[in-house]
């Protein structure tokens, strides 16, 4: 849809396309537009990432571009890029302008069409924040980040050379370096993984974290459950479920065995599930 013909926004920075986000989606009818105040600080869904989660299109301004802005001029920058704007749709903690001195409350006042503010969207008695969700995926807990975010929490990267004992003594491994996400807690993950450009994911166990037990090094690896995989430039991995710390072993055998145990823990986890 051309954004000529935007007829409804929704306003914010919308890291993490979570739960609370999507009542404020919900609101935006058949015209609708999401328009991302980038502030340079996304880590859930960093960049275009957020497209991945709605079918509207999305609209990116700078923080830095736009900052300095007072609120009729900030308004009147929407008005002009979406010239049959009738309806901006907000969180109740927007604020906007020159050191965000607007609110929601301004905002009705400056807009001369309708403004829809979004309450506090809370589940289980807890309110929905991104901030929690980065919290809970830095400590491994990923079925509440999860659960947060209405879908399963996803990174990316490039494949790179790991440090090629996992084919000959342990299990082979596709090695990821991902940049401008936050890395869930060190430890061993069940998840699904996508290499390159497939359409479906694969089952799989993932470790990130320091190879306390070999050379010491960070790491985020995915080995594929009961699959021979070839070559592939980049992979994005969809977590699922926490499984173990970070341990460090006595020997490479020891390392093994609990890998086994690891992918046994994995199968049963995702055997009722697919992406």
């Amino acid at each position: 849809m051309p954004l000529s013909k935007v007829e409804a926004i929704a306003l914010g920075g919308f890291d993490g396309m979570h739960i609370g986000h999507q009542h404020l989606f919900d609101l935006l009818g058949e015209k609708g537009a999401i328009v991302v105040i980038e502030t340079g600080y996304a880590n859930l869904t960093p960049a275009t990432e957020r497209e991945h989660y709605t079918h509207y299109p999305v609209v990116y301004y700078s923080l830095d571009d736009i900052r300095h802005l007072e609120g009729e001029e900030f308004i009147a920058l929407l008005c002009e890029r979406f010239p049959h704007l009738q309806t901006i749709v907000v969180g109740y903690d927007f604020h906007f302008g020159k050191n965000r001195r607007y609110s929601h409350a301004e905002l009705g006042k400056l807009f001369s069409g309708d403004v829809k503010v979004v309450e506090e969207v809370c589940l289980e008695g807890d309110s929905v924040h991104s901030h929690k969700i980065r919290a809970k995926i830095q400590i491994g807990d990923i079925s509440g980040a999860n659960r947060f975010l209405g879908h399963n929490y996803s990174i990316k990267g490039v494949v790179i050379k790991g440090q090629g004992i996992g084919k000959t003594d342990l299990v082979p491994t596709i090695n990821l370096e991902c940049t401008g996400y936050l890395l869930p807690g060190e430890g061993v993950y069940a998840a699904f993984t996508r290499l390159g450009e497939e359409e479906h994911y694969h089952p799989s166990v993932v470790f990130l974290g320091h190879r306390v037990t070999t050379d010491g090094s960070y790491a985020v690896e995915s080995h594929i459950l009961g699959e021979t995989i070839g070559s592939y430039e980049n992979a994005s991995i969809s977590f699922v479920k926490f499984l173990r710390k970070n341990e460090k072993f006595d020997s490479l055998d020891s390392l093994k065995n609990a890998i086994e145990n690891d992918i046994a823990s994995a199968k049963r986890e995702l055997r009722h599930l697919s992406l």
